[in-house]
């Protein structure tokens, strides 16, 4: 970094030590990073949460908050969290808490929420003084067995108490739940699941633990958001997003049209993309409806309840409804795409991205383990109860010499201890034993209890021998998962569609994205472009730059494509709606479009795909060209003849009829079959006709049944037939003859 700069000298000097600043800074946000990612923004691949949310549903846990209890304030809750485990703003652990309880931002909600908990048009909860909370199902179903020795745990942050490093996660919550976050360096997108899907892929996994993503997604053919909405993604798509953990899944709002009567309708849209608020939707839609973007629509209404209905309606009952929509999942959020970054915290330690299956392995080996766990704890407490029951037998096997030691012993344990060989929790057990236990049935209780607990006992000594036993426990598990979240249920059902994108014309919807008016498109000889609403006869009255003149003007409407030829053989493609408007002169071509200064405009109109062109250079070579491929959809344009200096593109003519007639500067006429041309989408082009020196002058096409037309400089008409041409008919690259009688000075076709 440099040299250290020390800081004035004076007063307690002592403790003063110099510190390099880049060290210092690359240690400090290494530290910041580290617990960024670590504990805030990603979640574990076990449990599916982040710290906060785990802290959230540990303290229910612990105030007792149980599905079946009743609500507790969550601000009280709020307090908890936040003296206890999650030093933090109170703000943003409510704002967690809330968002928990969003059945519109949770596919299986973690918190059951009594009061305003914000809704889908993104306004924010109530304040938590407020609101109430308690778990649901769901958050029971990760919790358990958390009392078991299930999972590790460490201390909280002041020292004062413990907290579960992960929860048990009987529930698939990272898929079912999904997560987002934005670390340092790195974030995090998982999209939400069904949970029935993830049971079967998860129990598929279990019998073939090398089960393929391909396989996997048979069982989970892809995300399941809670607000619905239709996956429009390809099947290899959706494998590929899965296979490598990244990638994204395309949502579209589900619509319907409803018959009005009389030949009219109306579209109404009854499910909208993951995380897209109802209120900015519509008013985006509004906002594009008043500056005409969405020419097909007349109004849009939002008549939501409980339930979504935004009401399209159209300009007319002649409106092709899938162009409206396909228009409008265009321009809107009615289509958005969700990321997908599968970047995960496994084991608890190193972050990174993992595909599907490595997720849900990750998920299994956790339950696996948290089953070994919970088994070796109910194994300890197993042993600690026999022993006092082997205790208990033996002093009622011997009950009057137990009742004669502590009534007549000082200090009856040792000598008890020693008598029967038994140890100091037996005897303990022994003496808190009561009177009324003295009966007769005890005996028989402990003695059946003591069977049951050594049954038990076996079946879990041999349930931790056996992998298989294992695997088959926690399948039994997951297989109770699956029940209680089963697709004929109202919470596990699919909510969220797949469908294929309708093959619309793409034409059709850009023409719909643009209000169609009539306009002059008009373009000057230096090079200023600009179009001037309505159609303009009479184009002597337009006024430009000192200098400058008319190049060309042609109608055309807002809606067409104006194709732009230069000199050099390059063609560029403008949307009639982004011209420059009429006031004023215009803008530059150069701005719009990279067009080289040596450069200049050749021709414009208004493309027609039907049509072809015969594009010529000055030195007579020529092909015909499809109007389609001269479309550009880049600033760079999209060269179309090979032409190099000093040589330049010359002429650009409509192809019609069955014949060329090409005059030279050399005042040589050669009329020849149009087949003679080839059709090309680029090239230099073939030789039309042959020049001693000079090159082209013009070219028109035309068919020889009506004759070759032109008109000489006084406005005269001339038309010569298929007999009067005949000498100066022949092969392409002929010289030709020189041109008849009447034929304009100017060399041209037209005067």
């Amino acid at each position: 970094m440099g040299q250290e700069i020390l800081p004035p000298s004076g007063g307690d000097d002592d403790n003063i030590q110099p510190v390099d600043l880049k060290a210092a800074l690359e240690q400090r946000y290494l530290a910041y990073a580290l617990s960024t990612i670590m504990h805030r923004a990603l979640p574990d691949v076990r449990d599916g949460l982040k710290p906060v949310h785990r802290r959230i549903v540990y303290a229910m846990n612990e105030m007792g908050l149980r599905p079946t209890s009743a609500f507790r304030k969550c601000a009280k809750i709020v307090g908890e969290v936040m003296g206890n485990y999650h030093p933090h703003g109170d703000q943003s652990i409510y704002d967690a808490l809330a968002r928990l309880a969003q059945d519109f931002s949770q596919r299986y909600t973690l918190v059951n929420g009594q009061g305003n908990f914000g809704n889908i048009d993104g306004d924010s909860p109530a304040a938590m003084r407020y609101t109430e909370s308690k778990m649901t199902a769901v958050s029971e179903l990760l919790l358990e067995g958390i009392d078991q020795d299930a999972v590790d745990f460490r201390d909280t942050y002041d020292e004062s108490n413990s907290e579960p490093i992960v929860l048990p996660g009987a529930f698939p919550n990272l898929l079912a739940n999904g997560s987002s976050g934005i670390a340092v360096g790195m974030a995090t997108s998982i999209p939400s699941h069904n949970a029935h899907e993830l049971c079967d892929a998860a129990l598929h996994l279990i019998k073939h633990p090398d089960a393929t993503v391909e396989k996997l997604v048979e069982f989970i053919p892809g995300p399941d958001f809670p607000t619905g909405g239709i996956i429009i993604d390809s099947r290899d798509s959706i494998i590929e997003s899965y296979r490598t953990g990244r990638g994204g899944f395309r949502v579209r709002a589900k619509w319907q049209t409803e018959d009005l009567g009389r030949g009219g309708y109306q579209i109404v849209v009854t499910e909208i993309p993951f995380q897209v608020q109802k209120s900015r939707l519509i008013e985006k839609i509004a906002e594009l409806l008043i500056a005409r973007k969405l020419p097909l629509l007349e109004d849009i209404r939002d008549e939501s309840a409980e339930d979504i209905r935004i009401v399209l309606v159209p300009k007319s009952r002649t409106v092709d409804p899938t162009i409206l929509m396909e228009s409008m999942f265009k321009l809107t959020e009615l289509e958005s795409r969700f990321p997908l970054n599968m970047n995960v915290l496994s084991m608890g330690r190193i972050p990174k991205v993992m595909a599907l299956n490595e997720v849900l392995k990750e998920w299994l080996d956790h339950r696996r383990e948290v089953l070994q766990r919970r088994s070796r704890f109910r194994l300890a407490a197993i042993d600690k109860r026999l022993e006092i029951l082997g205790g208990l037998l033996v002093a009622y096997l011997n009950i009057d010499e137990v009742i004669r030691i502590i009534r007549e012993e000082d200090e009856p344990k040792p000598v008890m201890m020693a008598r029967w060989d038994l140890t100091d929790n037996q005897v303990e057990a022994i003496l808190n034993m009561r009177l009324r236990a003295l009966r007769k049935l005890e005996e028989f209780e402990i003695r059946k209890e003591f069977d049951e607990l050594t049954k038990e006992k076996g079946e879990i000594e041999a349930l931790l021998a056996s992998d298989d036993k294992q695997w088959q426990t926690v399948a039994w598990e997951i297989g109770e998962v699956k029940k209680k979240f089963a697709k004929a249920t109202e919470v596990g059902r699919r909510r969220t569609q797949f469908a294929d994108a309708p093959e619309a014309d793409e034409e059709a919807i850009q023409q719909a994205m643009i209000e169609k008016e009539p306009i002059t498109v008009v373009i000057s000889e230096k090079g200023w472009i600009r179009a001037l609403k309505g159609h303009i006869a009479d184009t002597a009255t337009l006024t430009f730059k000192e200098g400058d003149g008319l190049k060309v003007a042609f109608p055309a409407q807002t809606t067409d494509k104006i194709l732009i030829v230069t000199t050099g053989g390059k063609a560029f493609t403008l949307g009639g709606d982004k011209l420059p408007g009429g006031r004023g002169h215009g803008e530059p071509l150069r701005i719009m479009v990279d067009m080289d200064n040596d450069q200049a405009v050749l021709t414009a109109f208004v493309h027609d795909p039907a049509r072809k062109q015969l594009i010529v250079s000055t030195a007579g070579n020529g092909f015909v060209v499809a109007e389609a491929e001269l479309i550009a959809n880049t600033r760079k344009g999209k060269q179309i003849m090979n032409v190099a200096l000093p040589e330049e593109t010359q002429l650009l003519v409509p192809v019609s009829g069955d014949h060329v007639a090409v005059v030279g500067e050399n005042r040589k006429l050669l009329v020849f079959p149009l087949a003679q041309v080839p059709e090309m989408t680029r090239g230099k082009g073939v030789r039309l006709q042959r020049y001693k020196d000079g090159g082209i002058s013009d070219v028109r096409c035309f068919a020889m049944s009506d004759g070759l037309v032109w008109e000489d400089s006084a406005g005269r008409t001339f038309t010569k037939n298929k007999d009067e041409l005949a000498e100066w008919l022949g092969d392409r690259a002929s010289a030709g003859r020189t041109v008849p009688k009447g034929f304009p000075r100017s060399g041209k076709f037209a005067g």
